[in-house]
């Protein structure tokens, strides 16, 4: 039988979800040569959160990251995450954007792009699904996971359909807040294996509780692909250890070929590098609480903790339990968006605002008005008229593609950046993350605090 393959994430989600993306090229670099003798069907190593915190926290450059992995990591693919017409940011991006800089991702190295949108909105992959074609990658499109009265069984299996004909080489149920049910994983697999011809992947996170369940009610189903974590990097709100599953598929005729001393030498190596987050404060311990009441919630891991650290500054932990109960109320009034980056940070911060100021949509932020005007997408349900009218009054609600009402921009970019920017990357950190990088930049380009990572 056809052996289930393994894509480590501890190399992006997995230190994403439990030390706010705060591992260092230097702590990576050293354990790779090993990694990439396991036999993992993939690495996922760069994207989602990785980028930003780079340039914002680490003083590195996310570029010159990709590059040395790309060095080290000889036999095994290098995959990324990719958030459509957001590309790594949190607003949309301009076509010849997300074209640039899918063109340069893959020259630097990778080889699969997990590409998402976060309302499902097909409109919002069609540049990044076609550059990647175009740049000779695997492109995976996932699924932005989610459950309300109109994210059914059949409405997984449309869109399935229509990203197999968008041109998916790949297809991964991304369930970010680790609320697919074992045997809500089984229907739903056993469904999609029926009607698309492309590999499925499925990948989940253990805040709830029931992630190992799920993914062994997957493989019966036929799942192609999961995605686990090194042990030091995994449970919390993180995804299942890598060791525990390989050992316990092991017993199945579907069981993956890794090999389990290279996965205990990488343990190892991890072990104390988790400690060092977790003595200096990095790592909170309450990403490693098991959260069940998040079946019900559908906050994501790393939602619960940007929540903890809003409330913290307003001095208003006590209300984390009210904003919790919140959150579904603003998301069904927004028309059940799916809670992945960026809609989880925007509606949880609508909540925040809901309960701090006692006043429901007292306090919009600009995102919120952005969304209702179908800046974002198309909602999967239309947001009512009242809420609608509460939020953005009568102003127009666009029915286009978004981007189509954005002007070509990279040439902007360019020139704003000036000779500060020595290639191409350096321009589309720039577009990303404008003042981030301008100062990055002026340190790098000035030899101060940058030092360039050697083996």
């Amino acid at each position: 039988m056809n052996p289930v393959k393994i894509t480590e994430t501890a190399l992006r989600d997995g230190h994403q979800s439990l030390i706010a993306t705060r591992l260092k090229t230097e702590e990576i670099l050293p354990i790779l040569s090993k990694m990439d003798e396991v036999g993992y069907h993939a690495m996922e190593v760069w994207g989602g959160a990785t980028f930003d915190a780079c340039l914002r926290f680490l003083n590195e450059d996310p570029w010159e990251r990709l590059k040395e992995i790309r060095k080290v990591v000889k036999n095994t693919k290098l995959q990324m995450l990719l958030r459509g017409q957001n590309i790594l940011g949190y607003k949309h991006y301009p076509d010849d954007v997300v074209e640039t800089f899918i063109k340069k991702s893959v020259e630097n190295g990778i080889d699969i792009i997990r590409v998402f949108d976060a309302l499902n909105d097909i409109r919002n992959l069609e540049t990044s699904v076609k550059s990647i074609k175009e740049a000779g990658a695997h492109c995976q499109c996932a699924i932005s996971y989610t459950t309300s009265k109109v994210h059914n069984i059949e409405y997984y299996v449309e869109l399935s359909k229509s990203l197999e004909d968008l041109g998916a080489d790949s297809i991964c149920i991304k369930d970010m807040a680790g609320i697919l049910t074992p045997y809500s994983a089984y229907e739903l697999i056993t469904r999609l294996k029926e009607v698309v011809n492309i590999p499925l992947e499925l990948h989940t996170h253990c805040t709830s509780g029931i992630a190992s369940m799920t993914y062994l009610k997957a493989v019966e189903a036929g799942i192609d692909i999961i995605d686990t974590a090194i042990s030091p990097f995994a449970n919390g709100t993180s995804q299942p250890p890598t060791e525990s599953i390989a050992l316990t598929l092991a017993e199945d005729s579907r069981g993956p070929k890794l090999n389990l001393d290279a996965l205990n030498e990488i343990a190892q190596y991890f072990k104390p590098i988790k400690e060092k987050y977790r003595e200096d404060g990095t790592l909170n311990p309450k990403v490693m609480d098991v959260e069940p009441n998040t079946l019900m919630y559908q906050v994501p891991g790393g939602m619960l903790s940007n929540l903890l650290s809003q409330l913290k500054g307003q001095n208003a932990l006590d209300k984390y339990e009210d904003v919790l109960r919140e959150i579904p109320r603003v998301r069904e009034d927004l028309g059940f968006p799916p809670l992945v980056t960026p809609l989880s940070q925007m509606v949880g911060t609508q909540a925040v605002f809901n309960i701090l100021s006692g006043d429901r949509y007292k306090i919009i932020p600009k995102e919120i008005k952005e969304y209702v005007k179908g800046l974002y997408g198309r909602p999967p349900v239309p947001i009512e008229k009242e809420i609608k009218e509460k939020i953005i009054g009568n102003e127009e609600v666009i029915t286009v593609r978004p981007a189509d009402l954005i002007e070509p921009a990279f040439d902007k970019y360019k020139k704003e950046i000036g000779d500060l920017a020595k290639s191409t990357e350096d321009v589309l950190s720039y577009a990303l993350f404008p003042q981030v990088t301008k100062k990055f930049l002026e340190n790098k380009n000035t030899d101060v605090h940058y030092i360039t990572v050697t083996m």
